[in-house]
């Protein structure tokens, strides 16, 4: 049994390897979301890329198609293969120039252009993303070390009751039990300090994935952002419009609307101008030729008219997706919003009564134990039940914390 306490005590003594690596300046949740901001994750810059590769596309999709050459020979006699010896025998050298039905080059440019946007919709609700990360890591990392000293404290009281329980038990007026018990509860209090330990080196891989390992060293910030008070709620659903998420979709709703708009040119003529020259040999004049291919979308039924109703099809479900995004994020945020409510209501109980309550309790039973009144089991009770009025109070702070971060996710605020 001393063994494992004599461990124990060396544990808290040096405590955890991530925890105690901390090394520089306090690292703010401000400053960390900068960071992670700056980073120049790959998950964000790989929407660039891609709002960069539509914007070419865009350009190309814009022109004309490519012309084409023809070179024949025509007309030459199969039993000399002479070229004067027949009056229509020529070479001839032609172009071809396709011109796509009505506008639409100008709107397949339109729509590669709207894709484009998407995209770059698609990075600024990443960098959300990486900042209300970045934020509930932060506030989980300060919690759990925030706890680990909290146990720590406790730790060292139980300690201190455990000598006391020594010295009564040496006088003969208590049993061994006593002793015993108070070690078993420095046990106990090591295993909570070895998990806490473990999850703040699970955090802090995920803080060094979002702001690198130098940054993730640094010691936290000794306090936690205050959270201000929240606008009215009305004005916060007023922004959920411009989430990244609803542009996203904005940008995909003005795709659809420019495929409409090609299978409108659909029922359009395209056509093909062609030009050629004949060369002929001997004395015989040389021919030109000049002419003009048109489509003719005369039967519409199977084709120009199905594939306008599925253009307009699409467009109406991307509509419907942004309604039900908008909802979603409605949901959210009223979900967030009455989540803050109670748990400052919460807050305000521990800070004011809970805490106070525990700490008297506390004191009041350690008296009586000194004076014979109370038995030992019901102290140590009483310290644990301090202890965990203090987590709590922390717990609770840091997940009104974590609901504004979420609220400034969904409204945009301090995402940069």
């Amino acid at each position: 049994m001393f063994r494992y306490v004599l461990m124990a005590i060396l544990f808290v003594s040096t405590g955890s390897s991530a925890y105690a690596a901390d090394s520089g300046a306090p690292l703010t949740m401000e400053e960390a979301v900068a960071i992670a901001l700056s980073a120049g994750d790959p998950s964000v810059l790989q929407f660039e890329e891609k709002s960069l590769a539509f914007e070419d596309q865009a350009v190309a999709d814009a022109q004309l198609p490519d012309p084409k050459l023809r070179v024949s020979a025509t007309n030459f006699p199969v039993d000399t293969f002479r070229f004067d010896q027949e009056p229509m025998t020529q070479v001839q050298i032609g172009l071809l120039q396709t011109f796509p039905r009505g506008k639409t080059r100008q709107y397949r440019g339109e729509k590669r252009e709207a894709e484009a946007a998407a995209q770059r919709a698609m990075r600024s609700l990443q960098e959300y993303k990486i900042a209300f990360d970045t934020k509930v890591t932060w506030l989980e990392l300060f919690y759990l070390r925030g706890a680990y000293e909290t146990v720590i404290e406790s730790r060292q009281a139980v300690s201190e009751l455990n000598d006391v329980a020594r010295s009564i038990f040496s006088t003969g007026r208590r049993s061994a039990q006593d002793v015993l018990r108070a070690d078993l509860e420095l046990t106990i209090l090591d295993d909570r300090l070895v998990g806490i330990a473990q999850q703040i080196d699970v955090k802090n891989a995920d803080l060094f994935r979002l702001v690198g390992y130098e940054a993730g060293m640094r010691p936290l910030a000794q306090t936690m952002p205050t959270p201000s008070s929240l606008p009215d709620r009305t004005v916060l659903q007023d922004r959920l419009v411009r989430h990244p998420s609803v542009a996203v979709i904005d940008s995909e709703i003005d795709a659809r609307k420019h495929d409409v708009d090609i299978a409108r040119q659909q029922y359009k003529p395209g056509f093909t101008l062609n030009g050629g020259y004949g060369v002929r040999g001997g004395d015989r004049p040389d021919f030109a030729t000049l002419g003009v291919t048109l489509d003719l979308p005369l039967f519409t039924g199977k084709r120009q008219d199905r594939n306008l109703a599925a253009a307009k099809r699409n467009r109406n479900t991307f509509e419907m997706k942004r309604q039900a995004q908008l909802l979603e994020l409605d949901r959210m945020l009223n979900g967030a919003h009455a989540n803050q409510v109670r748990l400052a209501q919460r807050i305000a109980l521990y800070e004011e009564s809970v805490l106070v309550h525990a700490n008297e309790t506390s004191e009041a039973t350690l008296t009586a134990y000194q004076n014979d009144v109370s038995d030992f089991a019901e102290l140590v009770r009483s310290r644990l039940a301090e202890l965990d009025a203090e987590l709590t109070l922390l717990r609770l702070r840091t997940d009104r914390a974590k609901v504004f971060a979420q609220i400034d996710f969904l409204t945009g605020e301090n995402n940069e």
